[in-house]
C-alpha cells in the first residue's frame, strides 16, 4: 500500500491526472517517489498511443500524431516541455554558473527556448509520423518510461544544483534500490514490443543506448556549467531522449 501512494504521489506531482482520496499525502513520501517516475512515463506512453491510434483510424498518420503530442502535453501539463526550454535558455545565454541558473529560473521564455522546444517537437512528431503505425504505438509506450529512466539516472548519480527549488523534494539522494525499481518498471513495455513484433529487440537496444549516451552526455554539460542539475535538467533529458529514441528507431526501419 506504501509502494501505491509513492506512485500515486508522482503521479500527482509529474501530470495533471487526478489520484483518488484515498492516497493523502506526506512530504516525505516526495522523497522516495522518483522510483515510479518511469512508471508514470508508461501511463502517459500508453494514454499518447492510444490517442494515436484511434485518431489513425480516421486521419493521416501525420495528423494523428500531433493529436498524441498534444494529449501528452495537456496530461503533463508541458511540464517536461517547459523545463527543456529553461534549460535552452540558461545554457544557451548563461555565460556563469549564477547567471545560467537565474535564466533558468525565470518564468518566461526567451529564443533560445522558444526556438529549442519548437525544433524539438517538430523532431519528434516528424519521427513518430514516418514511422509505421504500429511501430509507432510500441516506440511511445516505450520512449516515455525509457527517457524518464534517463532523468532519473540524474538523481540518482548527481547532486541538485540549487538550495531550492520546485524539484528539490523529488531530487533527494536516490538509492540503488530505488533506481532498480525504475529499471524494472521500464521492462514491461519492452517486453510487450518485443514479444507482439511491432519493434525488434537491436532496434530497442540502439535506441536505449542512444538515450544513455546522451543523458551522459547531457549529465557531463549541467555537470561542468552548472555544478549538478536542477529540474529544468530533468526535463530536458526527458525530452531529449525521447526524441533520440524516435529518431533511432526511424534510422533502423529505413
Amino acid at each position: 500500500m506504501h509502494q501505491l501512494r509513492l506512485f500515486f504521489t508522482a503521479l500527482q506531482f509529474f501530470t495533471r491526472l487526478p489520484i483518488p482520496r484515498w492516497v493523502g499525502f506526506e512530504p516525505d513520501w516526495l522523497h522516495h517517489a522518483s522510483r515510479y517516475f518511469p512508471l508514470v512515463g508508461l501511463v502517459v506512453g500508453a494514454a499518447t498511443a492510444a490517442v494515436y491510434w484511434v485518431a489513425c483510424l480516421v486521419l493521416p498518420p501525420a495528423l494523428a500524431v500531433l493529436l498524441s503530442t498534444a494529449a501528452g502535453i495537456y496530461m503533463t501539463g508541458a511540464f517536461h516541455e517547459d523545463g527543456f526550454a529553461d534549460a535552452c535558455d540558461g545554457l544557451g545565454g548563461g555565460v556563469t554558473r549564477e547567471r545560467a541558473l537565474e535564466i533558468m529560473k525565470d518564468s518566461r521564455i526567451g529564443a533560445y527556448g522558444a526556438i529549442g522546444i519548437g525544433l524539438l517537437l517538430a523532431v519528434k512528431c516528424a519521427a513518430l509520423a514516418h514511422l509505421p503505425p504500429l511501430a509507432a504505438v510500441a516506440a511511445l509506450v516505450c520512449a516515455h518510461p525509457l527517457s524518464r529512466l534517463m532523468a532519473a539516472s540524474l538523481i540518482w548519480r548527481m547532486d541538485y544544483a540549487r538550495a531550492e527549488g520546485k524539484a528539490k523534494p523529488m531530487a533527494q539522494q536516490m538509492s540503488g534500490a530505488e533506481f532498480a525499481i525504475a529499471t524494472a518498471c521500464c521492462i514491461p513495455p519492452l517486453l510487450l514490443a518485443a514479444g507482439t513484433g511491432w519493434l525488434a529487440w537491436p532496434q530497442l537496444a540502439g535506441g536505449t543506448m542512444a538515450m544513455a549516451l546522451v543523458a551522459y552526455w547531457f549529465a557531463c554539460k549541467c555537470a561542468t556549467r552548472l555544478g549538478g542539475y536542477t529540474g529544468d535538467c530533468l526535463g530536458a533529458v526527458q525530452q531529449l531522449c525521447e526524441a533520440v529514441f524516435y529518431i533511432c528507431l526511424l534510422a533502423a526501419w529505413r
